[in-house]
C-alpha cells in the first residue's frame, strides 16, 4: 500500500510539473506573439513616421518641382500637385531586384482637370535627393501625351 501511495504521489508531481511547464511555454509563447505584434506595428508607425517628414521636406521643396515641370513644355502655365496621391516605392531598373527607393509625385498643369504628370524623387539611405527628379510620366491632357 505504501508503494502505490509513493508511486502515486510521483504520478501526481510528475502530472503537475508536466503541466506547469506546458503552461509556462504558452505563457512565453504568447509574450513572444505579443512583442513581435508591438514591434512591427512600432515598425510600421516608424515608416509611416519617416513617410510624413519625407512628405514634409518635399512640401518645402515645392517650388523646385513645380520648376521642374514647367520646363517639359512651354504651353504649361500653372502646376497642380496632389499630394494625397503620393507613393512611395523602388523604381525598376530591369534587374530581378529592382532599383532604387522612390518616392512618386502627382500632379496637373493649367489648371485642368484632365491634365496629369508624375515626378519620381529617388531616396538614397533615407534621405531625399532633388537632384535624381525625373519626370515619371509625360505631360498628358485626357490620357494623351502633351506636345
Amino acid at each position: 500500500m505504501k508503494k502505490q501511495i509513493n508511486n502515486l504521489v510521483i504520478t501526481i508531481t510528475f502530472i503537475s510539473t508536466l503541466g506547469c511547464l506546458v503552461g509556462c511555454v504558452k505563457q512565453e509563447r504568447e509574450k513572444s506573439r505579443q512583442e513581435k505584434i508591438v514591434a512591427s506595428s512600432s515598425i510600421k508607425e516608424d515608416k509611416e513616421g519617416i513617410k510624413q517628414k519625407q512628405l514634409a521636406y518635399i512640401k518645402e521643396h515645392k517650388q523646385e518641382i513645380v520648376d521642374f515641370v514647367k520646363t517639359q513644355s512651354p504651353k504649361v502655365e500653372s502646376v497642380q500637385i496632389n499630394w494625397d496621391e503620393t507613393e512611395w516605392g523602388v523604381g525598376g531598373n530591369g534587374t530581378p531586384q529592382g532599383g532604387d527607393e522612390m518616392i512618386l509625385i502627382f500632379g496637373g498643369f493649367n489648371q485642368n482637370p484632365e491634365s496629369s504628370w508624375r515626378v519620381d524623387v529617388v531616396v538614397e539611405d533615407g534621405k531625399i535627393n532633388l537632384k535624381t527628379m525625373s519626370l515619371g510620366q509625360y505631360l498628358r491632357m485626357g490620357g494623351r501625351i502633351f506636345e
